[in-house]
């Protein structure tokens, strides 16, 4: 039989309530031991997982940086290249600059020369076309040579080169027939054939004026030379005829003062 003494009293319900705290201080003990092995393969889990993570991430920015690296170079190349194409083209436009520039240049002085060529052909045509004069009071049209015959005639007449100068006349009225210097190259002919005393063949020429042009200004001219002709020939009556032909004809002409003064003497 158990001795129940043993069990009464306060002092069992001490042990066993210390039993009981032991028991359970222990549970709680390994329950803690337990829950801190958990957390820490936890943390060392979320460790690793970091970790991982951050590997993870700086192996992306390195690669990152890689092609951030190798885009810059890309990038560098290709302003490197865009800045000589630049320098090319302006190397370009200022070549075509300068082209353009001597392109002006020579522009100008071909236009230059084609201007001096234009103005000489113009000239030259000038010196071929016939040319508006006027002689005697008469205006017409004259070619360029028969202007430069009948000024080199008249030029050598009034020098005084009167028999040198006769048969220029002469070849001139038989070549320019229809000239407007005619009926005065007839006029100069006749007096330089008076000059040298050729009075019958200045008549004649004289007496061609009057019959060919009777209106021509340098008619009362040539009917004094006619008179003084026939003076010179001792032919008096045909000059008395003359001078009164002038006076009749010509009453307020300087050469019918001189056809009175002539008849003045004559008497």
């Amino acid at each position: 039989m158990m001795n129940t003494s043993s069990f009464s009293g306060p002092s069992w319900v001490v042990r066993l309530l210390l039993c009981a705290a032991t028991l359970a201080y222990v549970g709680a003990a390994q329950a803690s031991l337990l829950e801190d092995d958990e957390a820490r393969k936890a943390i060392l889990d979320l460790r690793q997982r970091v970790e991982s993570v951050r590997k993870q991430q700086d192996a992306q920015l390195l690669e990152q940086a890689h092609k951030s690296d190798e885009e810059n170079t890309q990038l560098r190349r290709s302003l490197v290249d865009l800045q000589n194409q630049i320098e090319s083209l302006r190397a370009d436009v200022a070549r075509m600059r300068g082209q353009d520039e001597q392109l002006q240049r020579d522009l100008s002085e071909s236009q230059r020369h084609l201007n001096d060529a234009t103005a000489a052909v113009d000239e030259r045509l000038r010196k071929l076309e016939p040319s508006r004069v006027s002689v005697d009071g008469k205006e017409f049209l004259a070619e360029p040579t028969e202007r430069r015959d009948y000024e080199a005639a008249l030029a050598l007449l009034k020098k005084g080169e009167f028999e040198a100068v006769q048969p220029r006349f002469v070849e001139f009225i038989q070549r320019y027939g229809q000239s407007g210097y005619r009926n005065s190259a007839l006029f100069w002919l006749g007096n330089a054939q008076y000059a040298t005393r050729d009075y019958k063949e200045a008549i004649i020429n004289f007496r061609t004026l009057l019959s060919q042009a009777p209106d021509h200004p340098r008619v009362p001219e040539a009917l004094l030379s006619i008179a003084n002709c026939q003076l010179e020939l001792k032919d008096t009556k045909s000059a008395r005829k003359t001078l009164d032909e002038i006076i009749k004809s010509y009453p307020q002409s300087d050469t019918a003062a001189a056809a009175k003064d002539r008849l003045a003497h004559l008497k």
